[in-house]
């Protein structure tokens, strides 16, 4: 029986991405779409786009985040999990200004992200990534600003659960090593490189529940 279901955040549980919205709203979307194309590790990316946050409240990039609409069924989704007594978890490499503000909106049990450094209520453009060693080159999820294969295996241990027994949903490559290690790794609207690793493939989030409900 699976007793633990992680999501990503932008693209899966949400109908666009944090960073695209904001950064169309104030914007800096060339400046976004440069450092994004560029040739830096993933973390290195990171670090280089929380600087165009820099003194941005957080009402307002609040204000701008939840003009982001959740993808469809992804409240009932979440719901049956409660229902069922299994634990739910975000993980993203976004902020966790938007993960903790998304958590608490569809009572999710777990939040995991990288940390806006934040003075007087304003954004430094600062950033203290969750992914504290991101250097190993051999390994690629440990390019990115946090390793989500990481944060959900010592999240198993903390909950005494197996790999085995969680399932993770994610649409991009950054997903691809949770994907492989969950007992099911499930792809929305996936991209072909996330696809390839996934166990299965879905455009409807309601599809989660078949599988869960099938145990």
């Amino acid at each position: 029986m699976y007793k633990l279901v992680i999501f990503d955040m932008d693209g899966t549980l949400l109908n666009g991405r944090t960073i695209f919205k904001i950064a169309e709203e104030k914007g800096f979307m060339d400046k976004l779409v440069e450092i994004m194309n560029s040739r830096k590790e993933a973390y290195k990316k990171s670090i280089a786009i929380a600087k165009l946050l820099k003194c941005m409240t957080e009402k307002e990039f609040l204000k701008m985040f939840r003009e982001i609409p959740l993808n469809k069924n992804a409240e009932i989704v979440v719901e049956r999990l409660r229902e069922k007594d299994i634990k739910t978890a975000i993980i993203t490499d976004s902020y966790h200004i938007a993960a903790l503000d998304l958590k608490k909106r569809l009572s999710i049990d777990y939040a995991f992200s990288n940390k806006l450094v934040m003075k007087d209520e304003h954004i430094t453009g600062e950033i203290i990534l969750h992914n504290k060693n991101p250097v190993k080159k051999f390994e690629r999820c440990r390019q990115h600003s946090i390793c989500k294969k990481e944060v959900m295996e010592n999240l198993c241990m903390k909950l005494n659960i197996e790999k085995g027994e969680t399932v993770a949903i994610g649409d991009s490559v950054g997903d691809a090593c949770m994907l492989k290690e969950a007992g099911l790794g499930i792809a929305f609207n996936g991209s072909n490189e996330i696809k390839e690793v996934a166990d299965v493939c879905i455009n409807d989030l309601i599809e989660i529940l078949k599988y869960i409900d099938s145990v």
